[in-house]
């Protein structure tokens, strides 16, 4: 029984480690995260990338509704540089 409350400990820790976007300064300015409810924080000139971890936290706690509105709507991209200087698959 034991071993199986340290493997959830260690699931639960895993998943608290994912998710949840970054704000970044690019230029001297900082760029925050958007999503689907603020979408006109979104830069143009910024190149974005969907957080994936808080796409999974939004399925694991689609009953909780509060949760899953948050992440979607406005923690669902989050910034990686500046359009046309992004390496695909390289984050600086």
């Amino acid at each position: 029984m034991r071993k199986i409350g340290v493997l959830f400990l260690a699931i639960i820790f895993l998943f608290a480690t994912i998710g949840c976007g970054n704000t970044k300064v690019i230029d001297g300015k900082e760029y925050d995260t958007y999503g689907l409810l603020n979408i006109s924080d979104k830069n143009p000139n910024i190149e974005y990338r969907t957080i994936v971890g808080n796409v999974i936290w939004s399925i694991i706690l689609i009953e909780t509704i509060i949760f899953p509105i948050y992440f979607i709507g406005f923690s669902l991209y989050e910034p990686i540089g500046i359009k046309g200087n992004v390496e695909k698959g390289v984050v600086r």
